[in-house]
């Protein structure tokens, strides 16, 4: 994924595709309900280093085709006979421990977060377990008003949703919803899941692909500095003190000041100013 013009990856999991500073991920596994596999992994870690990377792409786009946008992780490919196993073969917590805490999911949940460009999640369809993590570490969460949500872990694998889901979905939706989604295995359709503030637009599925590509074309226009910088300040807010993060505002402010982005646009608005004022004089 590299150059300017459109590229396509294509397996039978998922899809990469450029276009108009866009990068979209599509997972086209439904046969599997977008079980997420491996390759599909691999595919969104190549488009969020792609994104991270290129001057030319400006926005991550993560769709999916059929009536699951995921399921969730694909069970079949998790080991459960080596979990905690040393090299002597003994099973221990401490191995356990240390073995989920270099989990690469971890890592790579934490990069959609650090990455100054937004990422989109639109969910067409059913987005369960893993898909309602993914979109936790997202900038926006839309869905079709066909979409369902819901984290089943708990009831069908005795765990909890443990790659940031529940600490991202607590601080999305608070305690109250999260205890709802978690422990109770509730799911949510896409109007409630707008209510309770885990996605941020629900359209109709017969829209919902122009109107998520229309989303992503807006914030692909949008300055690139100042879209960064108040991607970081927003996620700085949420996690310090009201002072830090009011003076981190300020800090953050001085840098856009100096951008040609915010020279360019003063400048053209001093012009249109004075093009209204002459205007005006010869009336």
């Amino acid at each position: 994924m590299s150059g300017a013009d459109p590229q396509y990856v294509l397996t039978d999991h998922a899809t990469v595709s450029e276009s108009e500073g866009i990068i979209t991920v599509t997972f086209t596994r439904a046969a599997k309900r977008n079980a997420i596999s491996g390759p599909m992994f691999e595919l969104l870690g190549q488009a969020l280093r792609a994104l991270a990377e290129r001057d030319d792409l400006r926005v991550l786009l993560i769709t999916a085709e059929g009536p699951y946008f995921t399921a969730g992780f694909d069970i079949t490919e998790m080991r459960t006979s080596t979990l905690g196993e040393g090299t002597d073969g003994v099973i221990r917590g401490s191995n356990m421990r240390m073995q989920y805490r270099q989990d690469a999911r971890h890592d790579f949940n934490d990069q959609f977060e650090l990455v100054e460009k937004p990422v989109v999640l639109a969910a067409q369809g059913h987005c369960m377990g893993f898909g309602v993590e993914l979109g936790s570490s997202c900038d926006f969460r839309l869905a079709s008003d066909e979409a369902l949500f819901g984290l089943p872990e708990v009831g069908n694998l005795a765990l909890i949703p443990g790659a940031g889901g529940v600490s991202r979905l607590t601080r999305l939706v608070g305690p109250h919803w999260a205890k709802w989604l978690v422990m109770a295995g509730e799911t949510v359709d896409a109007h409630q899941a707008l209510a309770i503030g885990l996605i941020h637009a629900v359209y109709p599925a017969s829209e919902f692909v122009d109107r998520a590509r229309q989303f992503a074309l807006k914030l692909a226009g949008q300055p690139r500095e100042a879209l960064g910088v108040a991607k970081i300040a927003i996620d700085t807010a949420a996690s310090v003190d009201r002072r830090t993060a009011r003076d981190f505002d300020r800090f953050a402010q001085t840098t856009l000041f100096m951008s040609q982005e915010y020279q360019d646009r003063v400048h053209a608005f001093q012009q249109r100013s004075a093009e209204r004022e002459r205007q005006r004089a010869s009336e």
